[in-house]
């Protein structure tokens, strides 16, 4: 019977299929990345779908099933809410209206091959898919996907919180685990070559976690990078000719609108003095263990997503469920092969946000990229805006040339790590904030991060190669600490006058602020800050009492499960992968940023930060020379030689080298072979 369904489920997909896995060729390296080579992007497509799920079929399909309303059936609760959502942003409504018209031909092939080969995938292990009628995954299920993921993108799960929750939510150290991107124009290196750091912070496994592979076409596809979970191209990375990083950016990029609802009515709202009926329809949501559907209402005006709650309704209005085309702009962005046909994919404007920093051989530019709505100046856009009016109801969007951007300035570098935009090269040479839109909401901050690169480039001549790679691995904080908390009282404590801590006040006081794994004071700073991650004072400040207070628990902390306190941040925070634990280095908005959970025995384990690296020269007219590592390994299988065999390259903050170069790839492969062999 399983021999069956087996067969009938792959006769049922092969139908589907137009693309033949001989024509797709999968090299795997000594490190077992995936290098997918094939006459057309369809066919490379496929590949890469095919090698990814041999890696991590798992977590491909926790992307997949909220697109079919079944990660309730997986998850439970949790995944309903995520099934929920979907339907709540229009996400059928959306693709239904614009998968035919607002999508490119070439590039709903493209998607198309990607699908039949996690399909054909599933159709072969049908015992590693995760809940009965997922596949086949169809291009209207899997961009219904790429709505969800590009919202949450722009904060809505964040904002549906808030106003669930009655409240707006406190800081959140965990979440901002930021990024860096670093360009150095050919003119400010002592080789003549540009420099690029790609290197995002993001969760080291999920559905957010990096892998790394290599798409390469006779199409002209061939690049090099990071993607997400059932991602169909390169996200970041470097191609033949230019390479871009990404960073997470925090400008506006969604709206919050209260309804004014009819009293005699509560299914009308008001909207220019007329009243207007909320659109509605049932949502049925399956859940793991209960055994009928859930009907949840969920609602729409015209400001967009809509909710019911006893402190008023409230609508989000946002670009990302707006736009189908994000996806299709990274693919336009990997096929680029000048700045300027790389720039005419950003005038799309379709991804809805994150920095992008560029380098090619003569150009280095930044962006702090969005999908920005043209607002009314009249109203407060900090703010819950009024819900009844069409002067709130914006329709259009600031195009590219308007939001803040650099290219080649005197200054020769650009970077950016989460911070504001307006400070992004030599002090000479930024924007002001003064010259853009202020609906725009764009950041005006700095972090520890971006006053520390300041501290580092400040007096730089021309810099050489390994100076530029000191200066992405440099692990030390900044003179004065800016965290959203001002923590800097910790280092005013005088020994003296609290004695039953002074041998911590003592460690603090002598730290020079870096943060290997060697280091004392380092621990104890992580100690300090994972209890204010969960335990923020009200006021957000921290007077001496306060924290001679928190440095007793962590001096409590550390003797209860360390049996002493002079403890180095190596023996207390851990890079965990399966049964292996190795002393890691790095603390929460350093450069070499970790942010770390609760593990076992009083230890802490990464969860999110330095993941995925990839370190790029250009040189003109040869091919880019790069370097990656990533945290683990490519392969999300325990039993699997790439489970964690780049976990000690990446812990010594070395690289490996990587090519674009078909003939060397194939040459130093470790496997050569079909989907499906």
């Amino acid at each position: 019977m399983k021999s069956y369904l087996f067969l009938s489920f792959f006769i049922a997909l092969r139908s589907f299929s137009q693309i033949n896995p001989q024509n797709v060729t999968i090299a795997r390296d000594r490190w077992g990345v995936p290098h997918i080579f094939a006459k057309t992007d369809p066919e490379v497509a496929y590949g890469l779908a095919y090698a990814h799920a041999e890696d991590d079929f798992k977590t491909i399909q926790l992307i997949c099933l909220p697109a079919k309303g079944k990660l309730g059936k997986h998850l439970g609760k949790q995944g309903a809410s995520v099934d929920y959502v979907v339907e709540l942003l229009h996400a059928p409504e959306l693709v239904a209206a614009e998968y035919e018209t607002a999508l490119s031909s070439d590039f709903k092939n493209v998607i198309n091959g990607y699908l039949q080969g996690l399909n054909d995938y599933a159709a072969r292990h049908p015992d590693e898919v995760l809940v009965k009628g997922v596949f086949p995954v169809t291009p209207q299920d899997y961009f219904k996907g790429v709505v969800l993921s590009l919202a949450v993108i722009s904060g809505v799960d964040a904002t549906l919180q808030q106003i669930y929750g009655g409240k707006v939510a406190a800081i959140d150290f965990l979440k901002a685990t930021g990024s860096n991107a670093i360009a150095i124009h050919k003119s400010k290196t002592a080789d003549g070559q540009a420099y690029l750091a790609i290197n995002s912070h993001q969760p080291l496994e999920g559905p957010v976690a990096w892998y790394e592979a290599h798409l390469c076409s006779e199409e002209g596809w061939n690049i090099l990078g990071g993607l997400f979970p059932a991602g169909a191209t390169v996200f970041h990375g470097v191609n033949e000719h230019l390479g871009w990083a990404h960073t997470v950016n925090g400008q506006d990029k969604i709206d919050v609108y209260q309804l004014e609802i009819n009293p005699v009515n509560k299914n009308q709202y008001r909207f220019d003095g007329q009243w207007v009926d909320l659109e509605s329809k049932s949502v049925k949501l399956r859940v793991k263990g209960i055994p009928f559907p859930i009907i949840k209402k969920a609602y729409w005006s015209k400001y967009g997503a809509t909710v019911v709650t006893k402190k008023g309704t409230f609508s989000i209005r946002t670009g990302a469920n707006l736009d189908l085309r994000g996806v299709e702009q990274w693919y336009r962005m990997n096929k680029a092969r000048t700045f300027s046909e790389f720039y005419q994919a950003l005038t799309m404007t379709a991804i809805p946000g994150f920095n992008i920093v560029y380098a090619d051989a003569d150009t280095i530019f930044y962006v702090s990229n969005g999908k920005i709505p043209l607002r009314d100046p009249a109203y407060n856009w900090k703010s819950t805006l009024p819900g009844n009016t069409s002067k709130t109801l914006w329709t259009a969007y600031h195009p590219l040339k308007e939001l803040p951007q650099y290219v080649n300035p005197a200054g020769g570098y650009l970077f950016n790590m989460n911070h504001t935009p307006f400070n992004a090269t030599a002090p000479a040479d930024n924007l002001k904030a003064s010259q853009f839109d202020p609906t725009m909401g764009y950041e005006t901050f700095d972090n520890n991060r971006s006053a520390r690169f300041a501290e580092l480039m400040q007096g730089t001549g021309k810099l050489d190669y390994e100076t530029f790679k000191r200066f992405k691995y440099d692990g030390q904080l900044p003179k004065k600490l800016m965290y959203p908390i001002d923590v800097n009282p910790f280092f005013s404590l005088k020994a003296t006058d609290y004695p039953e801590v002074s041998d911590l006040i003592e460690t603090l006081r002598q730290w020079d602020r870096r943060t290997g794994p060697e280091s004392k004071g380092a621990a104890v700073f992580l100690g300090i800050y994972t209890y204010l991650k969960n335990n923020l004072p009200s006021d957000n400040q921290l007077s001496a009492e306060k924290c001679a207070a928190i440095l007793r628990l962590v001096k409590a902390d550390f003797q209860s499960h360390f049996g002493r306190t002079d403890i180095r941040l190596g023996e207390y925070q851990k890079l965990v992968r399966g049964t292996r634990e190795l002393p890691v280095w790095g603390l929460p908005d350093v450069i070499t940023a970790m942010h770390s959970v609760t593990h076992q025995d009083g230890k802490l384990k990464v969860q999110a930060g330095e993941s995925y690296i990839e370190l790029v020269r250009f040189e003109k007219g040869k091919l880019p020379v790069i370097e990656t590592v990533n945290c683990f390994g490519a392969s999300n299988h325990a039993d699997n030689p790439h489970y964690a065999d780049q976990m000690e390259l990446f812990l010594q903050q070395k690289t490996k080298a990587m090519t674009l170069d078909k003939t060397t790839v194939l040459k130093e492969a470790k496997r050569v072979y079909h989907p499906g062999e």
